[in-house]
């Protein structure tokens, strides 16, 4: 090898080492960029981090001492909370004093209504509650014989100087004696007044207005009293008292006569039934008795006619004569009856009866008849004062029927449709109750438990029909709607 060969190789192997160096540096570089992009990124990332502290910083740069901004912030707090509490305390003043001027505004709204309603001739029974009787007088003259006593003390106290009375000793132009006399005067004028406005109440007084009428009394006792008040002269309770007694007497004596004519037509429509009843007896005897007399002839005439027929006749007038038998001991047996029903005037019958159409379900009428038809009794009761017909639920016969009437009554007392008038004999009870109470008393009988009420029933159809825009169908052409009339077509 030639020395230029081997230098040559040489210089090749430098070469190949710095081509290798080279290559190194160059991947370091590389490597070198690619940190330092990092570090960039990181940079700008730091950057942003302290571009948000720094802007956190400058909010809380103002702040130099935390519990001192802590401090303040509490404070400021707290004076809200106190502004606030202010606002709440003078909204509920504001409530509480338009709270308590309604409630004044009330009590004398209610006061003055109850004055008005105690000059209005209404019925209120629930303000001045349903008025219980204090006498209790058998008789109305009773009522007038204590009414007159009582006005006679009225004017015992009149004549005494102690209807009215003054507290002090008046002098008129230095004499006591003139003012005596004006004081008398006045209590003259006091009493008059009182005395006669008393007067126009009593004359005014009705069944629904007795608690009205004293509490006017009271107020205008009290109204005089106080023009009194300047010559101190007043009247005395006392004497209001009797005031008051004998309104109230001649309220129950109005009453008590009421009930009392009540009874005297609850007397005469018994005795006109009854006498009704009689006739009915008197005519049915009379026609039995009729009937048994031509039946006894036309037996005796056929008694004798059989004596002289033989065959086919004889027994055709044996058939006859016991026809006749028969229909004899039947007139017999109803002239028996109406001699019985006439001698005996406890016998009759209690009837049940309702009328929806007039007074709706579960009203009954309970009454008693001694007709010898009973239905007719009922279906004039249907023919008086009522749109429709009443119908029986239970005729129940008995010798003793005023008591089981008057058993029956009792029994539902607190259920009668009019508490006033005793002679309505409608209760609002359910007929199974009736039933029930009938056979306490011994009674088996039968009841119809569904009201026919046809005429009330055919109205509300009628009604019905009339009112109705839409026709209404016969079962034909409700039928007729449902399925074809036949299964060809």
């Amino acid at each position: 090898m030639s020395l230029f060969d081997f230098l040559k190789k040489k210089e090749f192997e430098e070469i190949k080492q710095l081509k290798s160096q080279l290559d190194n540096s160059k991947s370091v570089v590389d490597e070198a960029e690619v940190q330092n992009k990092k570090l960039e990124q990181l940079l700008l990332l730091k950057q942003d981090e302290n571009k948000q502290l720094e802007s956190q910083l400058s909010r809380y740069k103002p702040i130099v001492d935390i519990e001192a901004e802590v401090s303040n912030q509490i404070k400021s707090m707290e004076q809200i909370i106190s502004s606030k509490n202010s606002e709440i305390q003078k909204i509920e003043d504001d409530f509480k004093t338009l709270n308590s001027n309604y409630q004044d505004a009330l009590e004398t709204y209610t006061k003055l209504r109850k004055e008005v309603s105690v000059f209005e001739s209404k019925l209120d029974l629930i303000e001045f509650g349903i008025y219980e009787p204090v006498y209790d007088f058998e008789k109305s003259d009773e009522y007038r014989v204590e009414q007159n006593k009582i006005i006679e003390i009225q004017k015992n106290m009149i004549s005494s100087d102690t209807a009215a009375t003054c507290d002090t000793n008046w002098t008129v132009q230095g004499s006591e004696a003139k003012g005596r006399a004006v004081v008398k005067v006045y209590k003259k004028l006091m009493l008059r007044a009182f005395n006669g406005e008393c007067d126009v109440l009593i004359a005014k007084v009705k069944w629904n207005n007795i608690n009205q009428m004293i509490e006017r009394m009271q107020k205008l006792f009290d109204a005089i009293n106080k023009l009194g008040e300047g010559f101190q002269v007043h009247l005395n309770i006392q004497y209001l008292d009797l005031k008051k007694k004998e309104l109230i007497l001649e309220h129950e004596y109005q009453t008590k006569r009421q009930q009392e004519k009540e009874e005297m037509r609850a007397i005469q429509e018994e005795l006109r039934e009854e006498e009704k009843a009689k006739r009915e007896f008197e005519q049915a005897q009379r026609e039995a008795e009729k009937e048994e007399s031509n039946y006894q002839k036309a037996l005796d005439k056929a008694r004798k006619e059989i004596e002289l027929a033989t065959g086919e006749k004889h027994d055709k007038l044996q058939a006859q004569i016991d026809k006749l038998e028969q229909e004899l001991k039947v007139a017999q047996e109803k002239k028996e009856r109406a001699m019985s029903m006439a001698q005996q005037t406890k016998r009759g019958h209690v009837y049940v009866i309702s009328n929806i159409g007039s007074f709706g379900e579960n009203v009954y009428k309970i009454g008693m008849t001694r007709r010898l038809e009973p239905e007719d009794r009922v279906k004039e009761l249907g023919d008086a004062s009522v749109p429709f017909q009443f119908d029986i639920h239970a005729m129940i016969y008995s010798d003793e029927a005023p008591t089981l009437e008057n058993e029956l009554h009792k029994a539902f007392t607190n259920k009668k449709v009019n508490m006033l008038n005793y002679r309505k004999e409608f209760f609002n009870v359910t007929l199974d109750e009736i039933e029930q109470k009938v056979k306490e008393s011994g009674f088996d009988a039968e009841f119809s438990k569904l009201p026919e009420a046809m005429e009330y029933r055919e109205t509300l159809a009628i009604l019905e029909k009339l009112n109705s825009q839409v026709p209404i169908k016969t079962v034909d052409e409700i039928i007729a709607a449902e399925f074809p009339s036949s299964l060809t077509k």
